[in-house]
């Protein structure tokens, strides 16, 4: 789940701030101390293939002949604007500069705007002597390749309202008296970058902060309490760090706040109850770190959420019923904790819900029928939850669901055959104990994209109306009884560009063969990255056509009693990084072609009837993928012996 805030959304501010142009001026030349230190940046720029800094030529006024430059009535330049993104005549230039930032622009001593930003590989550090410009109110240095660390001279830049050094690599701790002196700051973005150490507790100074971005860095130490104090915030972006510490209470005081993202880092305890104060609070996110304790009711009391991610945690508890008065909530991640009980019946109240993702917990009880009115309602996972369901309820038709997931839920018997007028993409039923055919109405799910019926217990060939999932990319019946032959599967339509598959996995089966050599060359089979066939009754040969399958990353045949040799073509599919077809009956020798590939991780062609020596590789196979062919040689195994 990405969010527009981290997108170099800040790159493009300047774009959008007309308050900050100034008009070249008549009445004065420019001053020789500004000229001097323009030049003096130019100096150090190795390369500017789009000739940004062409027109600064010492012989002219850089007040009236200069691009992106700009000056006030005395000739001082306040405006200094030369960024890798540059808007011109309603086109968007992106291009790039090589070198490093002059001391010299710290002799800028007017100057409000510097937007050197997104000029990509600008490099090494920033030159204190920018804590001279006294007067700056914007200075954008985001997406460059600056390095060092943040200078204490900062602490002077006093009128600083916007500072951008994202996506950088800076490095050292953020300096605690530059953030304690920074108190006019409305946006700052340090995100992306190697920052470490603690977040300053004099953040809490910055009370006219709205947008604060420290993401992506090395940050620890725990949230300070005083981050409460910025009543102005909007935007908390902290996530990707190795934040420890609780929650603060003072949380709750940020009653402006629209996004909170804490994801990816270590924080523990419990939710604050005070995370009730958080009114304007529309994205919340605080996945993936170790979240303890029952989910507070007062959670329920976020009027204006509409995305709330929770997942990856170790919440604990019952889902507290006044979670359905969040009537603004379209996505709801809670997987992968250790919730209990019930699902609430008010969850029924959640009409604008699209995304319920309640997979991974300990779940139990009847669902609540009054989850039928949930008619926006897209995904619902409720997966490996001991659920007990028996079977699927069939109230679950009046839904208008793209993307049902029940795997491990307690399901038994047949599939249910409301499913077939559905329009449903995404349909995962595995782990459970489903029995019997796989019906021919299954053909009518002609929106299928995703299949996953593996490990039950279903049975039976698979029918011939199967080719009429056109859109179907990712199958997988592993670990059931399916009998049969391929050809179904692998050439059924397509409806372009969608419909070929990525991925199949039809392992653990009773599918006899041989594998037809043309079915793999059918356009549904053109973009496969993952062929899994293992532990079937397949026999014949491997077909050389297998050579048709270019995209192919994953093969695994093992014991399929195949017979013939290792087709030299398998070197044909350049991108392969995992070659399994152990204990099989394969004779012959190994192609260097194939266990050369410039990809490849893991092979294993153990207990064949292989014979030769061991082509040189580079790969690192060990003994083991070799052993149970008595007429294999050469390293890893004993080598040859030679006549």
């Amino acid at each position: 789940m990405e969010i527009s805030f981290h997108n170099n959304m800040f790159s493009l501010l300047i774009l959008l701030l007309p308050s900050l142009s100034f008009s070249p001026s008549a009445w004065a030349a420019c001053n020789a101390v500004d000229k001097e230190a323009l030049l003096g940046f130019k100096r150090t720029i190795t390369a500017d293939p789009s000739r940004l800094l062409q027109s600064w030529i010492s012989s002219t006024d850089c007040c009236t002949s200069w691009k992106g430059v700009a000056c006030n009535s005395v000739g001082r330049v306040v405006n200094v604007t030369r960024s890798g993104l540059v808007s011109d005549d309603d086109d968007l230039l992106d291009t790039f500069m090589n070198g490093t930032l002059s001391p010299s622009l710290g002799n800028l001593s007017y100057l409000q705007l510097l937007d050197l930003s997104n000029l990509k590989n600008l490099n090494g550090p920033i030159p204190p002597e920018f804590g001279k410009l006294r007067r700056l109110t914007h200075l954008f240095l985001n997406s460059n390749q600056l390095t060092g660390s943040i200078p204490a001279t900062f602490k002077h830049l006093s009128r600083l309202e916007r500072l951008f050094l994202n996506n950088n690599h800076i490095s050292g701790i953020i300096p605690f008296s530059v953030i304690g002196s920074l108190t006019a700051l409305t946006e700052l973005g340090l995100s992306e970058n190697q920052l470490r150490g603690s977040i300053p507790a004099t953040i809490g100074k910055l009370v006219l902060l709205t947008k604060l971005d420290l993401h992506a860095n090395n940050l620890s130490g725990s949230l300070p309490t005083t981050i409460g104090k910025l009543k102005s915030l909007k935007y908390l972006d902290l996530s990707q760090n190795t934040i420890k510490g609780s929650i603060p209470k003072s949380i709750g005081g940020l009653s402006a706040l629209v996004l909170l993202d804490l994801n990816q880092n270590q924080i523990t305890g419990s939710i604050p109850s005070s995370i009730s104060g958080l009114i304007s609070l529309q994205f919340c996110r605080i996945s993936e770190n170790k979240l303890t304790g029952s989910l507070p009711p007062s959670i329920g009391h976020l009027p204006s959420i509409q995305r709330l991610i929770l997942e990856n945690n170790k919440l604990t508890g019952k889902l507290p019923a006044t979670m359905g008065h969040l009537v603004t909530l379209t996505e709801l991640f809670l997987s992968n904790n250790r919730i209990t009980s019930k699902i609430p019946s008010s969850f029924s109240n959640l009409q604008n819900l699209q995304t319920l993702d309640l997979s991974r917990n300990h779940l139990s009880g009847e669902l609540p029928t009054e989850l039928a009115k949930l008619q926006n309602l897209q995904t619902l996972d409720l997966s490996f939850n001991p659920l007990g369901l028996v079977s699927i309820p069939k109230w679950f038709a009046k839904l208008k669901l793209f993307r049902l997931m029940l795997a491990k839920t307690g399901i038994r018997g047949s599939l249910p055959r409301w499913l077939s007028s559905t329009s449903i993409s995404t349909l995962d039923l595995s782990d459970n104990a489903l029995t019997g055919k796989l019906p021919p109405w299954i053909g009518n799910m002609t929106s299928l994209a995703l299949l996953n019926l593996s490990n039950n217990g279903l049975h039976s060939s698979i029918p011939a109306e199967f080719k009429n999932l056109r859109r179907l990319m990712d199958l997988d019946l592993h670990s059931n009884k399916f009998s049969g032959n391929l050809d179904t599967i692998f050439s059924k339509g397509t409806d372009d560009p969608i419909g070929h598959y990525n991925s199949i996995d039809l392992s653990d089966n009773m599918f006899a063969g041989p594998i037809n050599d043309s079915v793999l060359q059918s356009s549904a089979m053109d973009s496969i990255t993952s062929l899994v066939l293992s532990y079937n009754l397949l026999k014949g040969s491997i077909p050389k056509s297998i050579r048709k399958l270019s995209e192919l990353r994953i093969l695994k045949v093992v014991s399929n009693g195949l017979s013939g040799k290792i087709p030299v073509e398998l070197g044909d599919a350049m991108g392969l990084t995992t070659i399994l077809l152990s204990r099989n009956n394969l004779m012959g020798s190994i192609p260097g072609k194939v266990i050369n590939l410039n990809e490849l991780k893991e092979f294993d062609v153990s207990h064949n009837q292989l014979r030769g020596e061991i082509p040189p590789h580079k790969a690192i196979i060990p003994v083991s993928s070799f052993i149970g062919n008595p007429g294999l040689c050469g390293a890893p195994l004993p080598p040859c012996e030679r006549s």
